[in-house]
């Protein structure tokens, strides 16, 4: 005698959520579509645009847009400064030396933050940068209320 055919297929679950499936909206792991959206600022702003449901990507995306424009920023005001404190006669070599230490240093520092955000990123560990991370946090989740 034949087996007997279960005339009800089995149901199958529905697919999982883009955090519990380790895979972004972009096709992409989420580790590694967060550590590529953290190059700042085009980084952040192509996987925050493309990146709807993964709020680990998100959250990277708009850190990185935040720490990208801090540092288009400080490049616009550095060089405003450096124009007009180095024009100034005899002492702005001084000026002009102090401003370059000033801009070695930042930029010394933002690509350590870099490096360490992408680091974290890979791994899958949520770390925000300082005063930019709570910014951050709050545009990807929205508003909280107390």
């Amino acid at each position: 005698m034949p087996d007997p055919v279960d005339p009800i297929p089995p149901s199958t679950p529905p697919p999982p959520l883009a955090s519990e499936s380790g895979t972004s909206s972009t096709g992409l792991p989420s580790n590694v579509a967060a550590a590529l959206a953290c190059i700042p600022l085009l980084g952040g702003i192509i996987f925050y645009a493309l990146e709807k449901n993964d709020r680990f990507v998100r959250f990277y995306a708009m850190q990185s847009i935040i720490f990208g424009g801090a540092w288009v920023v400080f490049a616009i005001i550095w060089n405003v400064l450096y124009s007009v404190l180095a024009g100034i006669p005899a002492i702005g070599w001084l000026f002009a030396l102090i401003l370059w230490m000033i801009w070695a240093a930042w930029s010394i520092g933002a690509v350590i933050v870099w490096v360490i955000t992408m680091i974290k990123a890979f791994t899958g560990t949520r770390w925000d940068i300082p005063y930019i991370g709570p910014i951050a946090r709050a545009q990807v989740d929205g508003p909280t209320t107390v």
